[in-house]
Order: C-alpha cells, then sequence, then structure tokens
C-alpha cells in the first residue's frame, strides 16, 4: 500500500512538474521573443523617424547615400510615392526586396513586420515602415537572427532541462512521501503481528499531532478494547466451564447411583448419564481452550513423540479387546522434540479418538522425523473429509453433516484443542486424505 502511494504521489509529483515546464516554458518562450522583437524593432522605427525628420525632398544626400544606421539596425532606405528608391545607406541601386513590406495606412504614421528570409537558409528580417516629408517613405530593416537565436537557446535550455527537472521532483516526492509514510509500514507491521494469542501488542506511536499519528493511537485504543473485551470473554469462559465441573459431577454420581438401582426407568437414567458425561466433557475442552488461549506459554522439554505414541496405543489396548476398529502403532525410532508432553499426549489423544469414531476397521499412528519437523500422523480408512472442509473442521464446535454429527459422541473441540496445542508449540495441525482413503491428520512441530 505504502509503495502504492509513493508511486502514485511520485507520478503526480512528476506530472505536475512537467505540466509547469511546459506552460512556464511556453509563456516564457513567447514573451522573451516578443520583447526583443519589441526592442528590435523600436530601434529600427527610431532609426527610420530620425531619417524621416532629416529628409527633405529639395535636398536629397547626395548619391542618395543615407548615413550609416546606429547599431542594431542593418539598413534605412528611402523610396518616393512612385516606390523607387532614392536613398539609402546602402547603394540605392542595389537594395533587398521588400516585397511584403507594409506601407503606412489611414491613422497610422507607421507599421513594422516581419519578411520570411529573402533567400532559402536566409534569416527572416524586421521591417518599419514610416512617412516622410515629400511623399516619400522610409524603411528601416533589421535582420532577426539574434532574437531567434536567443530565443532558440532558450527553448534548447527549457527541453533540456525538463527531464532532470522532472526526475528530481519525482526522486523528491518519492523520498518526501517514503519518509512520511514510514511510520505506517511500522504500523501496519506490528498490527498484522497482533493474533489473537498476543492482543497485548500494540502499535509504535510516532508521536506529534498529524493524521499519522492519530491513526497510531486510534489503532492502539481499538486494541486495548479488543484486549479487554476477549480477557472478559476468556475469564467468563473459564469460570463459566469451572463452575458447571462441580453441579455436572454431582449429577453423574446421582445418575450412577440411580442406574446401579434396579428401576424401570434404566433406559432413561442411562441417556442422562450419557448427556451428563458428554457435558462434562464439553466443560472440559472449554475450560482448556480457554487457559490456552489466554495462558502462558507451554512449557518446554525434552520429548520423544514415538514413546508418546506408542504408550498412547498401550493404554487403549486394554480397553479396546474385540473392538470393531484395530488400532496400529508405526513408530520404528525416536522421534525427539521440545514441549510440553501433557498437552501433546492430549493432541494425540483427540486426533486418534477422532479417527477411530470415523474408522472402518483401521487407525494407524505413525511418528516420523521429516525435514527438522517431528511429525504425528493419524490415518483412518473412513469417509474422510471433504477437501473444503479440511480447514474448516479444526474449528470449534464445527461438524460435517454427512459423517460427523453429534450422534458420534464428541463434543465438536477435539480437532480444535490438537491445532491449538499444535500451535502454540509453533507447528500445526493439518488434514490431508489418506493414500487408500479416509483422513489423514498430521501434527507438526519443530
Amino acid at each position: 500500500m505504502v509503495s502504492g502511494i509513493r508511486a502514485r504521489t511520485a507520478a503526480a509529483a512528476a506530472l505536475a512538474m512537467a505540466a509547469v515546464l511546459a506552460g512556464g516554458g511556453l509563456w516564457l518562450h513567447a514573451l522573451l521573443r516578443a520583447n526583443l522583437l519589441d526592442n528590435t524593432t523600436g530601434r529600427a522605427e527610431l532609426a527610420a523617424r530620425k531619417v524621416a525628420a532629416q529628409l527633405d525632398s529639395r535636398t536629397l544626400p547626395p548619391g542618395g547615400r543615407l548615413p550609416a544606421p546606429e547599431s542594431g539596425v542593418d539598413l534605412v532606405l528611402v523610396q518616393d510615392a512612385a516606390g523607387r528608391t532614392v536613398a539609402a545607406t546602402g547603394d540605392p541601386k542595389h537594395t533587398p526586396d521588400l516585397a511584403g513590406a507594409p506601407r503606412p495606412g489611414p491613422g497610422a504614421d507607421s507599421r513594422s513586420a516581419v519578411l520570411p528570409p529573402a533567400r532559402p537558409g536566409g534569416e527572416r528580417r524586421a521591417v518599419v515602415v514610416v512617412e516622410a516629408p515629400g511623399a516619400h517613405t522610409v524603411y528601416a530593416m533589421t535582420v532577426l537572427g539574434d532574437v531567434d537565436d536567443a530565443t532558440r537557446a532558450v527553448a534548447i535550455g527549457l527541453l533540456a532541462g525538463a527531464p532532470p527537472l522532472t526526475a528530481f521532483a519525482a526522486a523528491l516526492a518519492w523520498w518526501v512521501t517514503g519518509r512520511a509514510l514510514r511510520p505506517v509500514s511500522a504500523i501496519r507491521s506490528e498490527l498484522a503481528a497482533v493474533t489473537a494469542s498476543e492482543l497485548d501488542r500494540r502499535v509504535p506511536d510516532p508521536g506529534g499531532a498529524d493524521e499519522i499519528a492519530r491513526l497510531a493511537r486510534t489503532v492502539n485504543d481499538t486494541l486495548d478494547r479488543l484486549e479487554r473485551s476477549d480477557a472478559r470473554q476468556r475469564q467468563f469462559t473459564a469460570d463459566a466451564s469451572h463452575e458447571l465441573r462441580n453441579p455436572l459431577a454431582a449429577v453423574r454420581s446421582r445418575l450412577e447411583v440411580a442406574l446401579a438401582m434396579d428401576r424401570p426407568d434404566r433406559e432413561s437414567v442411562a441417556a442422562a448419564l450419557a448427556d451428563t458425561e458428554r457435558l462434562q466433557a464439553i466443560a472440559a475442552d472449554l475450560l482448556l481452550l480457554a487457559r490456552l488461549d489466554g495462558g502462558p506459554a507451554p512449557r518446554s522439554e525434552p520429548v520423544d513423540l514415538a514413546l508418546l505414541a506408542a504408550e498412547d496405543a498401550a493404554r487403549r489396548g486394554a480397553s479396546r479387546v474385540g473392538a470393531r476398529v484395530a488400532l496400529r502403532l508405526d513408530a520404528g525410532a525416536p522421534v525427539p522434540a521440545s514441549g510440553d508432553p501433557a498437552r501433546l499426549e492430549r493432541a494425540l489423544a483427540n486426533l486418534v479418538d477422532n479417527a477411530l469414531r470415523y474408522a472402518r476397521a483401521e487407525v494407524v499412528v505413525r511418528a516420523t522425523e521429516h525435514d527438522g519437523w517431528a511429525v504425528l500422523e493419524v490415518t483412518d480408512d473412513g469417509p474422510g473429509i471433504p477437501e473444503a472442509d479440511r480447514d474448516r473442521v479444526f474449528e470449534r464446535f464445527v461438524r460435517l453433516d454427512a459423517d460427523r454429527g453429534r450422534a458420534g459422541g464428541g463434543t465438536g473441540l477435539g480437532l480444535a484443542i490438537a491445532r491449538e496445542i499444535a500451535r502454540a508449540h509453533g507447528g500445526d495441525v493439518r488434514a490431508l486424505p489418506a493414500p487408500a482413503g479416509g483422513a489423514r491428520l498430521v501434527l507438526r512441530i519443530p
């Protein structure tokens, strides 16, 4: 985002500079040209008027030669009413072509014009015509080479200076915008690092009273409110789960006593006992999730995932005699890792419970080491998990309608707990398809 704003600002600055240079350059070029042309024609008119003031039709200069004109005027000549050149600063017989030169009209005793070059490759000429006594007309002509050279030099200078000035404006805008938006990058980076388990983090406050400083303070205020709300929610979940444990334990004890008696409503009591046991499991899972969400990081000590898998399989072995689903362990070598053995054991137990619940004939637990990761894989041959639901199945209380309903006996929190434990250890849990069908749940920790 910041780079996009910097690029757009630099492009806008470059376009603005180019527009200013184009408009200002054209104005400067036109102004300079008009000023130089006015000065040139002004000198020519002054020379022509001096000749007209000294001219007497009865006393033309001998040989028709006029005195040399002032500096800046190339030629002055006098023509009679018939258009013949009768006097000039040069040879009157060899005067330049004045085709296109103006003549004084009604209400004006002088006029000026710019004539094209007399020959290809020549220079343009400025001509001023002034009325003189005795029906004579005085022409003063100046070559515009200096004017054209000056305006050409200005135009070349503007064209040559426009690209570096435009590039400088873009670079300056890029640099200034980058410095101004540098706090935004820091705010974005820190805000991206805020997670549900790290709501105590705050974005850096650059200080001052500008918009970015106010944005940082607003974000921090929002994070404060989120942290307080999250803390209240976690505390409520933990308190509610904790407070439910004793009443549920008491109800379960009474139902077990009632079930031991010879009663006509034994089936109803057994169903109530099953629901109570499930409520106890949900309360215990909610309490564990609350501790995982808001509690400290798990303790770290050496742990062997292969040994954990073997111990879990051994505990299940005695109670699974004659079970319809076989549990097989594949752990040929130790798989060392670092973490909390009790929590990792709970994560493995949840994955195995889930697999046993939906498997048809066999569940395989495999412990391996791969690319620096300690890996636990639990594979079943059940209906599997659709690809679209392989991430959603780890959300809390999420069940897949077809095969993972409430009738299976789970709380809907087992896989969520397993993922939270794995992530607390710097790893994760993913659902993948099994090679022979079914589901393959893979837990990885460093």
